[in-house]
């Protein structure tokens, strides 16, 4: 594909948009971003295939959906949609939604901390110090810093009004180092924000399943809200996107409205799967709750006592010896 120079200095695709060309490789213009998806992936299929020789189970759904969201990655910062995203508003807002609410939950039910407290060795000399900074990272001050709702939340929606409107995104648009880091940016912020709430590995901090759909939804009004202002804006908020290549015959006005428009609406899809998963999770939760309570019970009848539960058998008895304790 061949590219001309846009107005950030960016080498910008010569024809125009269409989304065979969006959706089509351009390995030429791929982020560094893009290659880090493929070591994860290796990295993850590396671990799987330890356990295979050790004879240990690996669900494959886990491995299909880590490997789902690497492809992901890969693919929004390798094809058209990278190359055609420097130049186009709308089309980085899809690459910024994809990275930000899509390829995290891949990467997230992968369960890829999991895997690496299984695959890393526990021994107490020098091969066992990978495994031992994981558990202290998870265990951390800091990882329950991150990983809480004070702070991932107003993070997830920085990530919004903090980048697009301040001098931040243009600064960041500037180098290939700077929008590096701002797509790397978008995808550890899901991962943080989604981390605790899908709680598929084990994460340094938890809450019940009610509070986890709280969290999930407190940055909706935002997201929308955040959608509609630039869907709604009748002046240009980005310097990057303000000329768009003549060949491409695009408004800028008319994309940026587009790109608000893919942002309002967006949020909506991995919101309800999140939801879903959370509430499965919950009910599962209930069910194992009730079968450890019913099995308790018949142990307690088979030992003769009473059926009642058995935690509602000791608070009794706790409530016994305080009175008993009375003058």
């Amino acid at each position: 594909m061949e590219h001309e120079h846009g107005s950030m200095g960016h080498v910008l695709p010569e024809p125009p948009p269409t989304l065979g060309r969006l959706l089509a490789l351009d390995l030429g213009y791929a982020s560094p971003v893009a290659w880090l998806a493929l070591v994860l992936a290796a990295v993850y299929l590396a671990g799987v295939w330890q356990l295979h020789r050790r004879g240990i189970a690996w669900p494959v759904l886990r491995t299909v959906a880590f490997l789902a969201g690497a492809a992901s990655v890969f693919h929004v910062c390798a094809s058209g949609l990278q190359s055609y995203g420097m130049g186009l508003f709308s089309v980085h807002m899809v690459q910024h939604m994809v990275l930000t609410m899509l390829s995290p939950l891949g990467l997230l039910l992968g369960a890829p901390v999991t895997l690496a407290l299984r695959v890393l060795p526990s021994s107490q000399g020098t091969s066992g110090v990978p495994r031992r900074l994981l558990l202290a990272g998870l265990h951390s001050r800091l990882g329950r810093f991150v990983s809480h709702p004070l702070f991932t939340v107003p993070l997830f929606i920085a990530s919004l009004y903090g980048v697009y409107f301040t001098p931040v995104f243009d600064d960041l648009m500037a180098t290939t180092p700077g929008h590096t880091l701002m797509l790397l940016h978008f995808l550890v912020t899901g991962l943080l924000f989604f981390g605790p709430i899908l709680a598929v590995d084990p994460w340094p901090r938890r809450s019940g399943h009610g509070g986890r759909m709280l969290e999930l939804l407190l940055p909706a009004p935002f997201h929308a809200f955040f959608g509609v202002i630039v869907m709604m804006s009748s002046s240009l908020l980005l310097t990057s996107y303000s000329s768009i290549p003549e060949a491409w015959d695009i408004d800028p006005l008319f994309d940026q409205g587009w790109a608000g428009g893919i942002a309002w609406s967006f949020g909506e899809f991995p919101t309800v799967i999140v939801l879903a998963i959370v509430f499965v999770q919950w009910s599962r939760s209930e069910d194992r709750a009730n079968r450890a309570a019913e099995r308790a019970r018949e142990r307690a009848i088979a030992r003769g006592e009473s059926g009642e539960d058995p935690a509602l058998t000791a608070y009794n008895e706790r409530l016994r010896r305080l009175a008993a304790q009375q003058p």
